[in-house]
């Protein structure tokens, strides 16, 4: 197991990656444009943990971690839109939304 795949944010992070496909499924046609947002954000959020994981200097390691903090916030507001055009469903975007919160903290603390 490599360092990152300890990580709890990590873990989160690819827990919200996984449930992007369930959520775009039944998105009908003219949303592409949000779609592949919404998959680029949540792949970004867990490659920057990752890559930032690996970084040796605390300034390095941070900005890995701010590009991911900041790509959280994007998958977000991703979702924001896309709950205001109601494409997905209330509870869904609830969960959603506490993950990004919960990895947004962590990321915070990983400084």
């Amino acid at each position: 197991m490599f360092n990152h795949q300890k990580l709890k944010c990590y873990e989160f992070a690819l827990d919200a990656a996984r449930k992007v496909p369930t959520l775009i499924r039944g998105w009908p046609s003219g949303y592409g444009y949000l779609e592949d947002q919404l998959k680029r954000a949540a792949s970004s959020v867990v490659l920057n943990i990752a890559e930032g994981n690996y970084r040796y200097s605390v300034k390095e390691r941070r900005r890995f971690f701010e590009i991911a903090r900041a790509s959280a916030g994007e998958v977000s507001s991703i979702l924001d839109i896309a709950h205001a055009y109601r494409l997905v469903a209330d509870s869904d975007y609830a969960l959603m939304q506490n993950i990004l919160i919960q990895i947004v903290k962590m990321l915070y603390h990983l400084r």
